[in-house]
Parts: structure tokens; C-alpha cells; sequence
């Protein structure tokens, strides 16, 4: 079993663990729900359940049958294919900002890009960064990263959130030397 499947099901034993329930019964209560968009689904076992962003977002996953790609994979989508999905309508002027990131980012070495529905996963062993738009107007991104500390730039998340930290650019200026530092960081941090 390779190393991201393995984790998703410890993660999914983890949850298990934390609610007491089995994942047919954890299943039986997103379908139950009778909501169908992942973001109502994720913050329904969030509320319901306590869950964190991410166990509810992996949680959903499993009871979807999905990865958040699988769809776009099945209809012949390519990494491009989908960032132009994601880079769209008024978006599409935050390409040359994800465009600067990625050509930094390639200098690190190897790592595997898993394009999501709007953003896309960067992980080595592990997930590293997340880089996406998350308005009209910004990028952001998400860093996976020990002992480093918050600040008005690199802001710290709430435990359980997805990265530990996020960084927000409205301007292919703002990838600098101090953003590429702290994703190196994360890079060889998650080896």
C-alpha cells in the first residue's frame, strides 16, 4: 500500500476511534443528511460530529466514494485541464501568481501535484502546501510546517485545519524570498 493511502486509512481508523462509530455507520449518516455538496457535508460532520476540517473532509471522501479528483481523471482531465478550471472567469488574472509559485517551487526536487476542485495538493510523503484562489482576488498559500512562528504574513490556522498556516498574494510581486523560504521549509519537512 503506498504511503497516501496508508495515511488516509489511519486517518480514517483515527476517526472511527474519535466518534465511536464505524465508517458503514459514519456513511449511513452523510447519506442519511441528505446533503450532496461536499462543503454542506464537511460542515455538517464538522458541527455534528466535532470533527476538524480535515477529518470531515476525508470523511466526506469516503462516504463519497471520491479523492477529489477521481471525476476529472475519469473525463480525461489533465493537471492544465483542471487549473484552467480553476483559474476561470475572474480568476483567471490569478494564474501568473500559481505560474510564479510553481516555477519556484519545481527547484526543490520531486513532488507529486494533486489537483483538487480548486486548489491544488503539493505533497512529498505528505501534504506540504496547497495553493488556490480562494476569492477573486487572492491566492493563497497553505503551508504544513513545524516551529515556525505566526505572523502578520504567515498566519497560523486553527488545529485540525487542513495546512498550519496560510499566506495570502494578490500579486505575482508578493511570491518573494521570504514565501519560497517558508515553502521550502515545508517541502523538506514533509520527506
Amino acid at each position: 500500500m503506498s504511503t497516501p493511502e496508508k495515511a488516509v486509512e489511519t486517518q480514517l481508523n483515527n476517526i472511527q476511534t474519535k466518534t465511536g462509530k464505524t465508517l458503514a455507520q459514519l456513511s449511513a449518516i452523510v447519506k442519511k443528511s441528505g446533503l450532496t455538496k461536499h462543503g454542506e457535508i464537511r460542515a455538517m460532520l464538522q458541527k455534528d460530529l466535532g470533527l476538524s476540517y480535515g477529518d470531515a473532509n476525508a470523511l466526506v471522501h469516503h462516504a463519497l466514494q471520491s479523492d477529489g479528483m477521481s471525476a476529472a481523471k475519469a473525463a480525461g482531465a489533465t493537471t492544465d485541464d483542471v487549473l484552467d478550471g480553476i483559474y476561470t472567469g475572474p480568476k483567471a488574472s490569478l494564474r501568473p501568481i500559481h505560474e510564479k509559485l510553481m516555477t519556484a517551487i519545481q527547484k526543490f526536487g520531486e513532488f507529486e501535484i494533486a489537483p483538487k476542485k480548486g486548489y491544488v495538493s503539493l505533497r512529498r510523503k505528505k501534504q506540504f502546501a496547497m495553493v488556490g484562489p480562494t476569492t477573486n482576488t487572492r491566492v493563497e498559500v497553505g503551508l504544513n510546517m513545524k516551529d515556525a512562528t505566526a505572523g502578520d504574513r504567515l498566519v497560523a490556522q486553527p488545529k485540525g485545519s487542513m495546512c498550519n498556516f496560510v499566506v495570502k498574494l494578490t500579486d505575482a510581486k508578493d511570491v518573494d524570498k521570504a514565501l519560497i523560504e517558508w515553502i521550502q521549509r515545508a517541502y523538506e519537512q514533509s520527506a
